[in-house]
């Protein structure tokens, strides 16, 4: 299995090869999660505790008379009613931990390691038009996790659609776009396309010859045709999420 590595600007440097009996092994949420128990109970110190009658200071003397005050009898300070007395059924020194075989610990760390690998996430860098072009944005706003259905031999970037000329193709306004960064496409793919190093669309394109079509996918929007040289394919979309809030 191979991996990229970046450095702090979030550029490919190398290519490292990772072990798959690591990082691609199914994972069991239900060890992971008894592995965190594990762990948090071998961090608890257990020493809470309260005094018992026992352990309470003080002569075992009647406080008063046992007869002739019209009181109950009481044999002694120390039980937990009177005020410095002992606690009832008070916490006591304990243990938490409890045993978690080697093997199980082992497995329960590669399927944390491989449900990290599986969730690789992704930078929303701003919004991308479907309808008027905007100008190009390349700083990160957020982060997204990949789908987990795409499989992660490539660089993957989000885009936030503003508009509506893509929604007969299933593109609403709102909707963040998985694109995967390329610099050509097929004819036919919906690619995000930067014109004159300026301005940046998502449209389906067509070429021919010297002319390179941007098609929308809403009658309401014009065919947009320019010279090879003005436009550059930035990425081909391969999926995207929908907030249905």
């Amino acid at each position: 299995m191979k991996k990229q590595v970046v450095d702090l600007s979030n550029k490919n440097i190398s290519e490292i090869d990772i072990p798959e009996s690591i990082f691609g092994i199914k994972v069991f949420p239900d060890l992971i999660h008894q592995y965190i128990r594990y762990q948090n109970a071998k961090s608890r110190q257990g020493s809470h505790k309260t005094k018992t009658r026992s352990e309470i200071k003080g002569k075992a003397k009647k406080p008063f008379a046992q007869k002739g005050t019209g009181n109950a009898r009481q044999g002694s300070s120390k039980p937990p009613h009177y005020r410095g007395g002992a606690t009832s059924m008070g916490p006591q020194n304990r243990d938490h931990s409890f045993s978690l075989n080697k093997k199980e610990r082992i497995l329960a760390l590669k399927c944390a390691l491989s449900d990290k690998m599986k969730k690789n996430e992704i930078s929303v860098l701003g919004s991308i038009a479907a309808g008027t072009p905007i100008e190009a944005i390349q700083n990160e706003v957020s982060r997204i996790p990949l789908p987990s259905n795409i499989e992660n031999n490539g660089e993957f970037f989000g885009l936030k659609v503003k508009g509506d000329s893509m929604i007969e193709a299933g593109i609403n306004d709102g909707d963040t776009v998985i694109i995967k960064k390329v610099d050509r496409a097929e004819n036919g793919k919906i690619v995000v396309a930067l014109i004159d190093d300026h301005e940046a669309m998502l449209k389906r394109i067509r070429k021919k010859g010297k002319i390179v079509a941007l098609e929308s996918a809403n009658k309401k929007y014009e065919t947009k045709i320019f010279g090879p040289d003005r436009v550059k394919v930035q990425g081909v979309l391969v999926s995207l999420y929908r907030n249905f809030q």
